[in-house]
């Protein structure tokens, strides 16, 4: 992927990374929670954070010293 479009893609997930952080924290405030709704948007969250991670570690990959 070209470092470009990496960090263009990078920036999205992180903005919607934060976005989720929004709605769990609203669904746990709502009196029922919908326990089902929550856990997938956790797992969601999850997932963005690992895309996260893989883009960063391709744009700044270790430098073995």
């Amino acid at each position: 992927m070209e470092e470009a479009i990496m960090r263009v893609r990078l920036t999205a997930l992180k903005s919607e990374h934060r976005d989720l952080d929004g709605a769990i924290e609203a669904l746990r405030e709502a009196a029922p929670a919908n326990d089902l709704q929550l856990a997938r948007l956790k797992k969601r969250k999850l997932r963005l954070r690992d895309e996260i991670a893989e883009i960063e570690d391709r744009l700044l990959p270790d430098i073995i010293a």
